[in-house]
Formats: structure tokens, C-alpha cells, sequence
């Protein structure tokens, strides 16, 4: 992800914004928090499609429970075959997953994996679309005096000189809770900054591989909201509950159904990702239900 780093405490910031956002009770707002966790690691494919193994990155920082359900679920997965010379084969994958945890009315929590992707940014790959200049945002001052923190989910639509032709904001989650019309705003601001920043963008495009002769190219990236005192970077998240307050996920108008199938929120930081049509496994099993 991209983060915009500014001076000031991130805990600091989070208790000023809850503070002047009890007066206009944002009690409901509240009730819709979840805690995600990113994770990441390997997994090996069977040419029927199978998982036949699961290696979890950094996995002594999870609790055995946890580590046990994430490793259960990923091996009841299915894949469609991976083909070489047209015949199936075994393939390993690396994996990305963001797992989501829901606190029920009875205390206990619910955990499910809401998205993973499978496969990693390469800034040297000359088969998928790369950076080339992508300077950061500035962080809107009317948000960071009010301590208003958060990730905007961006798929840009980049032509075949590396230049933005279009671009949505798909989804921003806050960091923060405020009222429902302070949360809009708050949304709406960011996703507009983020908006801005982008258009000025530039790209390295395929020239080799599948996808070297289209038109266009989806891509997503996500873009960090985050106050921390000056010189320091982002803590480390690994494997750590995240709460957030999920804004509703819109669609671009022009994608198609396969670029929308696979969201965002899962995305490895400081990369740039195709959507849709990546080199990755296709996950045939659906992830929640």
C-alpha cells in the first residue's frame, strides 16, 4: 500500500476522533466494526486441483487455533487445474489471505477468510502492468486534524501509453468511528484525494505474454491513510487484528464480471495488481458461505 506519513501519534489520533464523534453517537456505527488480519505464505497444487500442502509465513504468530483453521480451510480448497503444454500439472502458488472477524450477539467471535489472491508484485515484470511514477498523496488537512484514518481501494483502467484513462474508487475503510454522515464525508474525501493522486500516475505496460496486446488494463491498487510521528514507519501488522469500519464496495462501471470477482482488500503493500487476469491459480471453492 501507499501510505502518507505525518506528525502526529497514531493512537493519539484515534482517541480525538472517537472522542468528538461521541456527542453525535455513532453507537451504529460502531456495531458494524470488523478486525481483519493479513496473512501470507505458500501453497502446493495437485494437477486434479487440489491443495496438497499450506505454509504460513511468521506462523508462530498465531494462536494454534487460528493457524489450525486458516491451514483446514485452505486444504479443503478447490482449483481449477493449472496446464502446461497442454497438459495438467502440479504448481505451487504463493498466498495472500485477509481473514475477518465478526463479534456475535452470544460474545463469541466468527472468523472467515474474506479474500486471497495468488500472486506477488514484480516492479521487473515485463508481462504485467508495473509502476513507473507514482508519487504518493498528500493527506487532506481538513482529515488529519480531525485524525480521520483509513484505505482506499482504487482499480485504474491504463492505457497502452502507461497513462490513467479512468479510475473508481471501489471501497474505503476507516480507521476511525464518527457518525454515519461524518463517515461519508470522511470516505468521500479520501477516496477524492486518492482520485487525484492517481490521475498523475504513470505505468510500464506488458510488452511480452498473454496480455501484451490489449487495448487496456485493470489494475488496483490501495492507497494507506495513516498518522505516525515523524521518522517512524507503519507497525507491523502481521498476523495482528486490525479493526476498521468497512465502507460499502461499489463497482466501475466499466469492468467486467471476472476483474470485479476478486476484490482488493487483500493486496500485498506497495504493489500494483491486475485485476482479473492475473497469473495466479483460479480458485474454484468459494471463500464464504
Amino acid at each position: 500500500m501507499l501510505k502518507s506519513l505525518h506528525r502526529w501519534g497514531i493512537w493519539a489520533a484515534l482517541l480525538l476522533a472517537a472522542g468528538s464523534a461521541a456527542a453525535v453517537g455513532p453507537g451504529g456505527v460502531r456495531k458494524q466494526a470488523e478486525m481483519s488480519m493479513q496473512l501470507s505464505g505458500q501453497i502446493d497444487i495437485a494437477p486434479d486441483g487440489s491443495v496438497e500442502a499450506v505454509r504460513l509465513d511468521q506462523q508462530d504468530r498465531l494462536t494454534g487455533e487460528l493457524a489450525r483453521f486458516v491451514h483446514a480451510s485452505v486444504m479443503a480448497w478447490a482449483f481449477e487445474p493449472v496446464v502446461r503444454d497442454g497438459r495438467p500439472v502440479a504448481a505451487r502458488s504463493p498466498l495472500m489471505l485477509r481473514l475477518v472477524g465478526k463479534r456475535l450477539e452470544d460474545g463469541n467471535t466468527q472468523v472467515t477468510i474474506r479474500s486471497a489472491g495468488f500472486e506477488t508484485y514484480d516492479p521487473e515484470s515485463r508481462a504485467s502492468v508495473t509502476a513507473s511514477k507514482m508519487p504518493p498523496p498528500t493527506y487532506p488537512r481538513s482529515m488529519y486534524e480531525v485524525g480521520a484514518q483509513g484505505d482506499v481501494y482504487l482499480i485504474l483502467r491504463v492505457g497502452r501509453d502507461g497513462r490513467v484513462e479512468d479510475l473508481y474508487v471501489e471501497q474505503v475503510n476507516m480507521t476511525v468511528v464518527a457518525s454515519e454522515s461524518q463517515m461519508r464525508k470522511f470516505r468521500q474525501v479520501l477516496g477524492s484525494n486518492a482520485m487525484a493522486a492517481a490521475r498523475r500516475w504513470e505505468f510500464r505496460v506488458p510488452v511480452e505474454g498473454e496480455e501484451a496486446d490489449q487495448p487496456h488494463w485493470n489494475v488496483r491498487v490501495p492507497v494507506r491513510y495513516a498518522i505516525v510521528d515523524a521518522g517512524r514507519s507503519l507497525p507491523d501488522e502481521y498476523g495482528v487484528w486490525r479493526a476498521y469500519i468497512p465502507g460499502p464496495r461499489e463497482r466501475a462501471p466499466w469492468i467486467s464480471d471476472e476483474d470485479w470477482e476478486n476484490g482488493s482488500d487483500v493486496l500485498a503493500d506497495g504493489g500494483v495488481y491486475m485485476a482479473g487476469r492475473g497469473s495466479g491459480p483460479k480458485l474454484l471453492t468459494p471463500l464464504e458461505g
